[in-house]
C-alpha cells in the first residue's frame, strides 16, 4: 500500500516491514505498516475490541475512538511514529504502535533511542501468538530506526500483556509505579529471545501442517458430474481410504438439485456447505482458482492443496499468477500445498486420509515421505508397495510455492508418528533454515535426503526461490554436517530408510556376515570393505543349511560382542529331498526374526537371491505394540569404532572428545539378555529411539520432543522389528553404512563442540571492525572490494593470522635488496593472476641461497614466462618444509558462511577432495575438517613422514572461522598456501574481499518467505 502525500514525504512507505507470519494455531496473517488508507479498518477493528481490552489499552473506559485519535493512529513518519497492523482477509485483527520518546517521557526524535509501546488484539484472536508476533516485529522495525529500548506501561490485571513481553526473551526491567507495571525491554537481540522467536516459530509451523494433515472434513473442488477427471479420482481415493472426517464434492456446474457425488454431499460452492471445511483440494483450471480461493478464505476454510497446473512451471505468466495464488491465501489465514501437486496422505488409523491422485494408500507405517515431484513420488510409493512397507505421511507439494520441506521438519521433528523422514528436494528455498532444521531433528530421528538438480546450476520449472551457486559437493558436506544422511538415488532413500526405520542403531563399523552361499558372501564382504566397514570374514553355513541353522548363526553374531551389525546373505537351499527350497521363504523369514527379537539389539539386514516371498515374509509387522524404549551402550554416548577409510583410520586419528586428535576407541559391549528371560531384554529400539538417551539435546529438561512419547492408543508400530531385505549386496551394505555413519553423527552431537576461549586473547574484534569500516568507507560499493596484500595482511593480523611478508621485485636489483632484508634463503615466485598458485607452470623458484642463485632464477622466469610487469614478482623467505594446505571462506547468501579445507595443488583441485563445514566452526568441526579429505594421510605421517602440527592447523581454521562469523563483510578469504609443519605452520599468501554483508533473513522476525 503506498502513502497518501499527507504522510512525511521523505519516509517513503516501508514495504520491506510487510510480513507474511504463521501464528500458533497454525493460520496465517499479513503485518504490515498502518498508512492514512485505514481509516475505516481501524475503527472497524476497535468496534470489535471488548470493553476490557479498551479498558487495558487506555487504563479507562474508552468506547470509540475519536476523529483526532483515528488521525494520530494512521498518520506516522516511520521513524519517530510508527504502527503495525495484523490482518486476516484485509481486515485488522490487532496493532502496535511506538513513539519515540526522551527521558522525560516526552516525544522526541533521534538521537534518543527509547520509544513507548503499546498494543491492541481482537479478543476473539488473543491466544493465537499475534501480540508475540507484533513484539517480534516491531522491535526488529525499532532497530532499523535506531532505538534501542521498548518503555511500556501495562496494568497489573492484564496478565496477558505482562507475559508477552516476559516471554520474548529479551532483557528487561520491570517496576511498579502509579498503579501501573512499568517494563522496559532492552531490544538488542539475545541467545534467550533468538530461543523463543525459533520455538515459536517450530510450533506454529508443525501445527499449520497438522491441520493439513488431519483435517476433520474436506471438500474436494472440481468433481466432475460424469466419472473421470481429476477432481472426482481424487474424491474416490478419498472415500477409499477409508476417510474418517465428513467429505464433499464441489462444482459450480452442479445442477441445483444435486444431491450427492460418489455418495458424498454435492455442492455448487463451499460457502453452501454450510459446515465448517478444514481442508479443499483445488483440482480445476488455474484461471478459476482465485475465484476458488475466496470462496474458500470466505468460508473459514483452513488450508488448500491445489493440484491445477499452469503456474510458475509455465514461465514468467505463471510466476506472477503462482504469486497472487499464495498472496490471495494467505490473506484469509490459509497455507497451500502446491499448485502442481500431487496431494497428500496421512496413514493415521484416526485420520486415514488420501487427498491425492494415488489410487491405493500405502500401509501404515513410520516413514514420512516428502517429494517435490508427483513422478518421483509416484514411483516412491511404488517402491515402498513392493517391499510391503509403510508410510506415516506422504506429500508431494509441486511447485510448494508455500509449504515446503522446511514446514514438514518442524511437523517431523515432535511426530510421535514418525521414526523416519524421507525427503526428495529439486531446491532449498531457504537453505540456512534447512541446515538448522535438520541439525535439530535429525538429533531425535533420522533425515534422508536425495538432492535433484545437483549440477544444472538452475531451480526446476516452477521453482521460484533462489538459485544458491554453492557446489553440489559442498551442499552434501553441509548437510553431512548437520546429520542428514544424503544418498544418490530414490532408491537408495527407501534402503536407507527401510533400515533405520525397522532396526537399531549400530555401536560402531564392526560387521558379523553369514549365509549358504560362500560367493554372496564374499561380495557382501568387499562392499562392507568400499564403504569404510569393517567386516569379519565371512561365515559360510554351506547350501544344505536350513532355517534353523540360519536362526543359530544369527543368534550366535548377534551374541558376540565383537560385531555391531549383522548381514544376512540367501540363496534357495537344498531340501533333504535334494531339491533347491524355492518357496516363499515364510520359514527362513520366521527363523530369522526369532533370532533377532531374543537376541541384543543390534541392526541385521538381508541379501537374498531368488528367495521368492523371502522379503515379503520378512517385512510382515510382528507387533502393533509400541517399539520399546533403546537400551544404553554404556554410561553415556559412545564414540564409534574406526572404519577403514574414516576418520581414525589409515593412520588418521580420530578427533577426541576435545576436538583434538586422539586414539580411537572400541564401542561397550552390547547389553544380552539374561538366558531364558526374552521380555528381560532392553528391546530392538528403532533409529529414531536411539536418542531418548540420557543427556541428549532432545531429552532436556523441560523440552521433551512429543516423538519421546510412546505411539497413541490404537496406533500400531507397524515397522518396529521388520528385517530389511534387499536383492543385491551393494544396496544392503550401503544402508547399513549410512546407519553407521548417523550413528556416529549422533553420539557426537550429544556433546557438541565449542569454540576454545583461548582465541579471545589474541583476537581484536571491535579493531578489525574498525578497520572493515575505514576500508569499506562510508558509501561501500555493493559488490565490495578486493584488498591489497597489505591491507589483507592488516586485517588478519586482528584474528592473530600472521602471513609472511612478500616484498615486489619488479627488478632483478629490487628482487636481491628484498633478499637481503629479509635473510636468505628465499623463494621467487610470480603473482599475476594466471600464475598465482600454479607452481606446476614453473612460476615459482624455491631455496635460493645466494645473490646469484636469485638473479639467475629470475632471469630463467622472465624469459621463460614474460616480463617482470606482467610476471608481479615477489621475493618471499622460505617457510620451515611441510604440508601445503589451503584453508578458504566465503558467504553465500543463502547458505551463509562455509569453510573449506584441502591440501594445496591441481590433484585435489581435479579430485575435488575438498572438506567444508559451516560458520561459526566449534573445535570438533575443525577437527573433522582435517580429517575429511581424502588426502588427509598426509598429514599424519603417510609412508613413514613426520606428522604435520594439525593442532596448530585446528587453531587456524578457527581462526579463520571465527573472522568471518564475527564480520560477516569478509565475504571471502582465501589462505593459500599454508605450509603446515612438524611444528607451528606458515601462511604464504592470503587474499581477502569485503563487501557490504548480505541479509540474515534468519536473525529477523519471523516471517514466511515470499517468492
Amino acid at each position: 500500500m503506498e502513502p497518501t502525500p499527507e504522510q512525511s514525504p521523505h519516509h517513503a512507505y516501508p514495504d520491506h516491514w510487510e510480513a507474511d507470519v504463521v501464528l500458533r494455531d497454525g493460520g496465517t496473517a499479513r503485518i504490515r505498516p498502518i498508512t492514512t488508507d485505514d481509516a475505516e479498518r481501524l475503527v472497524s477493528f476497535y468496534e470489535q475490541v471488548s470493553d476490557e481490552s479498551k479498558y487495558y489499552r487506555f487504563f479507562a473506559p474508552y468506547p470509540r475512538l475519536s476523529a483526532r485519535d483515528v488521525h494520530r493512529f494512521t498518520h506516522h513518519d516511520y521513524v519517530d511514529r510508527v504502527g503495525l497492523a495484523v490482518t486476516i482477509g484485509g481486515e485488522f485483527i490487532a496493532t502496535v504502535r511506538y513513539d519515540r520518546i526522551d527521558g522525560q517521557g516526552r516525544p522526541a526524535s533521534a538521537p534518543a533511542d527509547e520509544a513507548e509501546v503499546a498494543f491492541l488484539v481482537q479478543d476473539a484472536h488473543q491466544g493465537r501468538g499475534v501480540a508475540s508476533a507484533l513484539l517480534e516485529h516491531i522491535a526488529a522495525v525499532a532497530r532499523e530506526r535506531g532505538i534501542r529500548r521498548f518503555a511500556a506501561e501495562v496494568l497489573p490485571a492484564n496478565n496477558k500483556m505482562i507475559k508477552v513481553f516476559r516471554d520474548a526473551g529479551f532483557t528487561q526491567q520491570r517496576s511498579f509505579e502509579d498503579g501501573s507495571v512499568h517494563l522496559t525491554l532492552d531490544l538488542e537481540p539475545t541467545a534467550e529471545s533468538l530461543a523463543v522467536q525459533r520455538a515459536r516459530e517450530q510450533r506454529a509451523e508443525a501445527r499449520s501442517v497438522q491441520r493439513l494433515l488431519a483435517p476433520g472434513s474436506v471438500a474436494v473442488i472440481g468433481v466432475g458430474r460424469a466419472p473421470g477427471g481429476v477432481g472426482r479420482s481424487v474424491l474416490r481415493n478419498l472415500l477409499g481410504s477409508g476417510f474418517t472426517g465428513r467429505a464433499y464434492a464441489v462444482n459450480t456446474s452442479f445442477d441445483a438439485g444435486t444431491g450427492t457425488a460418489e455418495g458424498v454431499p454435492a455442492h455448487r460452492s463451499v460457502s453452501e456447505i454450510g459446515e465448517q471445511v478444514d481442508l479443499a483440494v483445488v483440482a480445476v483450471p488455474a484461471d478459476r482458482v482465485p475465484a476458488v480461493v475466496a470462496d474458500c478464505g470466505e468460508s473459514g476454510v483452513q488450508g488448500l492443496v491445489v493440484l491445477s497446473a499452469g503456474y510458475a512451471e509455465r514461465g514468467a505468466e505463471g510466476r506472477e499468477r503462482q504469486r497472487e495464488l499464495v498472496r490471495q491465501a494467505r490473506s484469509y489465514g490459509m497455507r497451500i500445498i502446491g499448485p502442481n501437486a500431487f496431494g497428500i496422505i496421512n496413514t493415521a488409523p484416526e485420520v486415514r486420509l488420501n487427498a491425492s491422485l494415488a489410487p491405493e494408500s500405502p500401509k501404515a507405517g513410520r516413514i514420512g515421505l516428502f517429494t517435490q515431484s508427483g513422478a518421483i513420488g509416484i514411483a516412491v510409493l511404488a517402491g515402498l508397495h513392493r517391499r510391503s512397507a509403510g508410510l506415516s505421511a506422504f506429500i508431494s507439494a509441486g511447485n510448494r510455492a508455500d509449504v515446503s520441506g522446511n514446514d514438514f521438519l518442524q511437523y517431523w521433528y515432535e511426530d510421535p508418528g514418525t521414526d523416519v523422514a524421507l525427503l526428495y528436494l529439486e531446491s532449498l528455498g531457504n537453505p540456512r533454515k534447512f541446515t538448522r532444521l535438520a541439525r535439530r531433528t535429525a538429533a531425535v530421528k533420522p533425515v534422508v535426503v536425495v538432492k535433484g538438480a545437483r549440477h544444472s546450476g538452475t531451480n526446476p520449472p516452477g521453482h521460484a526461490v533462489p538459485v544458491s551457486r554453492i557446489p553440489d559437493a559442498t551442499v552434501s558436506a553441509l548437510m553431512r554436517q548437520a546429520g542428514v544422511i544424503r544418498v544418490d538415488t530414490v532408491t537408495e532413500m527407501v534402503d536407507v530408510g527401510l533400515l533405520l526405520a525397522g532396526q537399531p542403531l549400530p555401536d560402531g563399523s564392526r560387521v558379523a556376515i553369514l549365509g549358504n552361499s560362500e560367493s554372496l558372501g564374499l561380495l557382501t564382504y568387499d562392499a562392507c570393505l568400499a564403504e569404510g566397514l569393517r567386516p569379519r570374514p565371512p561365515r559360510d553355513l554351506t547350501t544344505v543349511a536350513s532355517p534353523q541353522d540360519f536362526r543359530n548363526a544369527l543368534a550366535e553374531a548377534l551374541a558376540d560382542r565383537t560385531c555391531d551389525a549383522v548381514i544376512v546373505t540367501a540363496i534357495p537351499w537344498v531340501g533333504e529331498d535334494g531339491e533347491a527350497e524355492t518357496g516363499d521363504g515364510e520359514v527362513l523369514a520366521a527363523a530369522l526374526r526369532e533370532a533377532a527379537a531374543t537376541g541384543p539389539a543390534k541392526p541385521v539386514a538381508v541379501v537374498h537371491v531368488e528367495m521368492g516371498g523371502l522379503a515379503q515374509a520378512l517385512a510382515a509387522a510382528t507387533s502393533t505394540a509400541a517399539p520399546p524404549a533403546h537400551r544404553p551402550s554404556g554410561p553415556g554416548p559412545q564414540a564409534p569404532s574406526a572404519a577403514p577409510g574414516a576418520p581414525g583410520a589409515g593412520g588418521i586419528p580420530a578427533p577426541a572428545s576435545d576436538g583434538r586428535a586422539g586414539a580411537p576407541g572400541d564401542p561397550a559391549p552390547s547389553t544380552t539378555r539374561a538366558p531364558g528371560h526374552p521380555a528381560a531384554s532392553p528391546g530392538r529400539a528403532t533409529a529414531a529411539e536411539a536418542g531418548r538417551l540420557p543427556g541428549h539435546p532432545a531429552a532436556s529438561p523441560g523440552r521433551a520432543p512429543v516423538s519421546e512419547a510412546a505411539p497413541s492408543p490404537g496406533r500400531p508400530a507397524p515397522d518396529a522389528g521388520r528385517i530389511p531385505a534387499y536383492p543385491a549386496a551393494e544396496r544392503a551394505v550401503r544402508a547399513l553404512a549410512e546407519a553407521v555413519k548417523y550413528a556416529q553423527w549422533r553420539r557426537q552431537a550429544a556433546t557438541p563442540g565449542k569454540v576454545p576461549e583461548f582465541l579471545d586473547d589474541t583476537i581484536d574484534e571491535h579493531g578489525t571492525a574498525a578497520l572493515i569500516g575505514r576500508l569499506l568507507g562510508p558509501d561501500p560499493d555493493p559488490r565490495g572490494r578486493p584488498l591489497t596484500h597489505d591491507e589483507a595482511c592488516e586485517l588478519l593480523a586482528g584474528y592473530g593470522i600472521a602471513v609472511r611478508p612478500a616484498l615486489p621485485a619488479p627488478d632483478p636489483e629490487a628482487a636481491v635488496a628484498a633478499a637481503g632484508q629479509l635473510g636468505y634463503p628465499v623463494a621467487l615466485k610470480t603473482t599475476a593472476p594466471h600464475l598465482r598458485h600454479r607452481a606446476d607452470l614453473g612460476g615459482v623458484r624455491l631455496d635460493l641461497a645466494g645473490e646469484n642463485a636469485l638473479r639467475r632464477a629470475y632471469d630463467e622466469l622472465t624469459d621463460l614466462l614474460g616480463t617482470p610487469a606482467e610476471l608481479r614478482p615477489v621475493v618471499q623467505a622460505m617457510a620451515p618444509r611441510g604440508v601445503d594446505t589451503v584453508v578458504r571462506a566465503s558467504i553465500d547468501a543463502a547458505a551463509g558462511a562455509v569453510l573449506s579445507f584441502g591440501l594445496a595443488g591441481a590433484p585435489s583441485e581435479l579430485l575435488g577432495d575438498t572438506a567444508h563445514r559451516l560458520v561459526p566452526a566449534t573445535d570438533r568441526d575443525a577437527a573433522e575438517l582435517i580429517r575429511s579429505i581424502k588426502a588427509a594421510p598426509v598429514l599424519f605421517g603417510w609412508r613413514g613422514s613426520a606428522p604435520a602440527d594439525t593442532a596448530a592447523l585446528e587453531e587456524l581454521l578457527l581462526r579463520v572461522s571465527r573472522l568471518v562469523d564475527d564480520h560477516p563483510e569478509v565475504v571471502s578469504a582465501a589462505l593459500e598456501p599454508v605450509v603446515v609443519a612438524t611444528h607451528g605452520l606458515t601462511v604464504l599468501g592470503a587474499s581477502v574481499r569485503l563487501a557490504p554483508p548480505p541479509a540474515r533473513s534468519d536473525l529477523g522476525p519471523r516471517r514466511l518467505p515470499s517468492y
